[in-house]
């Protein structure tokens, strides 16, 4: 490696065996089955069997276990009172949560995995001469590689052309200052600081280059030091530790009226083992055993759904963030508008000219050369602003499709222009071509030309290009200058310099706004969430495009340029972000994070976008990165929390609608299941205050919770975005999962109703029997049976109505399609046939305790449930009439 830096461009290539063409494809296919697939192997995986061993030992499960535990004790102290299959039925209880928790998990990595494999990193390899655009893990040592401005080395490269080549090293040695790289030879024995070589996982941030492969996968220096940089383990987000909280409120409170019933039983007497179950019942029957599976299917599915929807999201906790955003920033060129640009305008020779007739040869020959374009198959890829550019120019045969210059002055953010140096051509004077934002390079120019001959640019013709460019930038179009000057005699290319440059005039370019971004504005406008643009445009464009899609309205809008911010003190910006309709102009990629650290400063929820090198740091600070699928850089990609893969804008509003989905789908959830805890515990209080047969037994709470309850609660946590989801404000920062509110209906209004529903049904078996109220029948009874099944029936059939009520806390049941959550109707469906198995089967009355009840008990407990839903559809009434809080 080191001798290798030593070598001239040429001999690197032969000590590798390669060409400046490249490998053929037969020796590329021979290298890569001896060297391998380029690829840097993961840290250490959590074993499968450890990720399985887990799901049976967290805090949900010890606390099942100890139940467990309890009810085989008391059989072997106490047999025949039914705690041998109560203990059996909890261990099922954590078999099948334990097993479903990790197939979920499982299942959610491996989408994770597969989505990730959209976005693998191509790269552009001469393979005999040929350009070939292929996946970065199938190069070999000896593949001679092309990469330019925004490309992430794929692996360790000799540098063997470069033009203009600047590299980020951070992610191997930590520093932020760009390098200079070159094909020149170097004595430096560092492949850290070898001023020739490129190493994998380094970043191309200016400037293009040619670049012999000569270490991949594990042997690249990256690849050595993998250990030092890969993460071993990941942070819980927000939501998880919410879900957890209140997992732990939730399990405690189990424990504690556990323990209380316990007591009390003891104070009225009841026998110590009859006692313990019952006890062991009420923590049973209060744990929520299918929160997290259902938490875990909600985010991944919801990841699927933004997928289809042309949003990918690369951390799947960004889901819950995403339905929290309030501020998005979005950038303008190819976000909010088609970026396929084409020049509408053209202003030269003193005036506005026929866009058909001639134009000036000077400004043909800039706009033909000027680029950084490449032309597989002859037509022009790249920027689509210079692929306009070259466009005019070829349509009046002034461009041949080929790069013509000798240098290149990349384009620079702070610079806002780039320029391209002649290579000599027979019979013709080299020339320095310059085109950029008209702020930089009017500056730079003493002369333009008018009508062929070069005169003074003076203060006259500056006003006056000024007011054409300000016409231009007003009517939407993104303006550019293009001049020129011919190198002097003996001027060598190396040593060309941006200035006395002539003028050649002034291009108006177009590019149209998406046609769906007017929607999905007047979408966040509805939902509460501020769109702000921010653009390296001029500020007259910016406002045009901003009015056009929607974006702004007033009279009077608020616009700043990058250049006011840093000269703002924090309050001064903060403040100035308060303004209804704000703009940012001419932008770079420094000031726009701090544009959102203020918005941050202000509490809000951000999302900004973006795809440059140079957005990493605004995309890793904002609440959620955002970068372009299809224009993106590499770096952006890797410091978004999400990838737009169409580039649009409306594909944001998607992934947000997504995102408020999910956070509503665990309310539903939470609603439905801690609604059954009340009647399942309202049975157990009737018991031991009352003195009246159980009327529900704890195998019983164990069938509700794990089998009944189970599929209805999964498909709320997988309902798709309701059609007024984006009509309401974004929730607050600091808003609980579990709020009182929703604790309130579970557990004093839908609860009651469900218990009396539960009790009711008891009492009609139980009457029908000619039950006296003191007498305790045998628990092997036959209408004790019938009546703890109609019991359970009442519980079921009463749940049955609540799924249908907790699809929203506000809006009517009949608000939703009957067919718009078909996982819906086919868990109600298996929850019916379930209960059936239970109380008409053989097996199902000797396992759960139970005996057919009687036909009436159906009439009763479906009238109640059609009761207890017109009752919650008028409570919903009355909240409508008032405003949503």
């Amino acid at each position: 490696m080191t001798a290798l830096s030593r070598l001239t461009a040429e001999e690197a290539l032969a000590s590798l065996r390669s060409g400046p063409d490249g490998l053929a494809a037969g020796e590329a296919a021979r290298r890569l089955a001896e060297f391998g697939p380029n690829r840097v192997e993961g840290v250490a995986r959590e074993p499968l069997w450890l990720a399985f061993g887990r799901e049976f030992t967290h805090f949900f499960a010890l606390i099942l276990w100890l139940a467990a535990g309890l009810a085989l004790f008391a059989e072997y102290r106490n047999p025949g009172e039914g705690m041998l299959q109560l203990g059996i039925a909890i261990v099922g209880v954590i078999v099948v949560n334990g097993v479903f928790s990790f197939w979920q998990a499982y299942r959610a990595e491996q989408a994770l995995a597969a989505l990730r494999r959209l976005l693998p990193q191509q790269v552009e390899v001469l393979r005999g001469g040929s350009v070939l655009r292929q996946s970065a893990e199938a190069l070999v040592p000896g593949d001679v590689v092309l990469l330019a401005e925004g490309d992430k080395v794929p692996a360790d490269c000799r540098v063997v052309e470069a033009e203009e080549l600047r590299v980020n090293l951070a992610t191997v040695t930590g520093e932020s200052l760009p390098k200079a790289r070159g094909p020149g030879p170097d004595a430096e024995a560092s492949p850290l600081r070898a001023r020739n070589l490129l190493l994998a996982g380094t970043l191309v941030v200016a400037g293009q280059c040619r670049a012999v492969v000569y270490a991949t996968g594990m042997r690249s220096e990256f690849g050595r030091i993998a250990h030092l940089t890969q993460t071993a383990g990941s942070t819980d987000s927000p939501l998880q530790r919410e879900i957890a909280r209140l997992s732990r409120i939730v399990a405690a409170l189990a424990a504690g009226l556990g323990l209380l019933f316990f007591l009390i039983g003891q104070a009225i007497g009841l026998p110590f083992w009859s006692n313990l179950m019952f006890a062991i019942g009420i923590i049973v029957a209060n744990v929520p055993e299918g929160l997290l599976p259902t938490v875990t299917l909600s985010l991944a599915m919801a990841t699927q759904r933004m997928a289809r929807r042309n949003a990918l999201v690369r951390h799947l906790t960004a889901v819950e963030t995403l339905g929290g955003t309030t501020v998005i920033c979005s950038d303008k060129t190819g976000t909010l508008t088609q970026s396929r640009m084409s020049v509408k305008r053209v202003f030269a020779d003193g005036d506005f000219r026929d866009l058909h007739g001639h134009l000036p040869e000077a400004l043909l020959r800039v706009a033909a050369r000027c680029h950084t374009l490449r032309f597989p198959g002859g037509r022009p890829e790249g920027d689509p602003m210079e692929a306009a550019l070259w466009q005019l120019a070829s349509a009046r045969g002034a461009a041949e499709p080929r790069r013509t210059w000798a240098r290149e002055i990349p384009f620079e953010a702070e610079r806002r222009r780039m320029s391209v140096v002649d290579a000599p051509r027979a019979g013709e004077v080299p020339g320095l071509h310059c085109k950029g934002a008209p702020e930089t390079v009017l500056p730079l120019c003493t002369h333009l030309t008018v009508g062929g001959q070069t005169r003074l640019l003076d203060a006259t013709w500056r006003a006056a290009l000024v007011a054409a460019q300000e016409e231009m930038a007003g009517q939407g179009l993104r303006v550019l200058a293009l001049a020129w000057r011919p190198l002097a005699a003996g001027e060598s290319a190396a040593r060309a310099e941006e200035n006395e440059l002539v003028l050649c005039g002034l291009l108006g370019l177009e590019d149209p706004p998406r046609p769906e971004v007017p929607a999905a504005i007047a979408r966040c406008r509805s939902a509460g969430v501020r769109v702000v643009m921010v653009t390296g445009d001029h500020p007259h464009t910016a406002l045009a495009i901003a009015r056009e899609i929607g974006l702004v309205r007033g009279e009077a809008p608020r616009v700043l340029r990058g250049e006011m911010l840093p000269a703002m003190a924090p309050a001064e910006l903060q403040l100035a972000l308060e303004a209804e309709e704000v703009i940012f102009a001419r932008v770079t990629a420094e000031q726009k994070m701090l544009i959102v650290e203020a918005l941050q400063r202000k509490g809000e929820v951000v999302a900004v976008t973006g795809d440059g090198v140079n957005d990493a740091p605004a995309l890793k600070t904002a609440d959620i990165g955002i970068a372009m699928g299809l224009a993106g850089t590499d770096v952006a990609k890797e410091a978004a929390d999400m990838v737009l893969l169409d580039d649009n804008f409306a594909s944001i509003v998607a992934a947000i609608e997504e995102g408020r989905a999910v956070y509503e789908n665990l309310r539903k959830f939470l609603t439905y299941i801690l609604t059954s805890n009340i009647p399942e515990l309202v049975p157990y209080l009737a018991f031991v205050l009352f003195r009246i047969p159980l009327p529900l037994t704890v195998i019983q709470i164990l069938a509700v919770d794990l089998g009944t309850d189970m599929l209805p609660a999964l498909a709320l946590g997988a309902e798709p975005p309701h059609s007024g989801v984006m009509k309401q404000a974004p929730r607050p920062r600091g808003e609980r999962l579990l709020s009182w509110r929703l604790l309130a209906r579970a557990y004093l209004w839908l609860g009651p109703l469900e218990a009396g529903i539960a009790m009711a049904a008891f009492f009609l078996v139980l009457q029908a029997s000619g039950w006296q109220h003191g007498e305790m029948p045998a628990p092997s009874a036959p209408a004790y049976l019938a009546a703890t099944g109609a019991c359970l029936a009442g519980i079921v059939v009463a749940q049955m109505m609540n799924v249908f009520l907790c699809r929203h806390p506000r809006r009517s049941l009949f608000a939703f399609g009957l067919m718009s959550n078909r996982l819906l109707l086919g868990g109600l469906a298996l929850e019916l046939l379930l209960l059936l198995a239970i109380l008409y089967t053989d097996w199902g009355n000797a396992l759960f305790g139970t005996a057919p009840p009687p036909p009436a008990v159906w009439v009763l407990a479906g009238g109640l449930a059609l009761l207890m839903g017109l009752l919650e559809e008028g409570r919903k009434a009355v909240l409508r009439r008032r405003p949503e809080p």
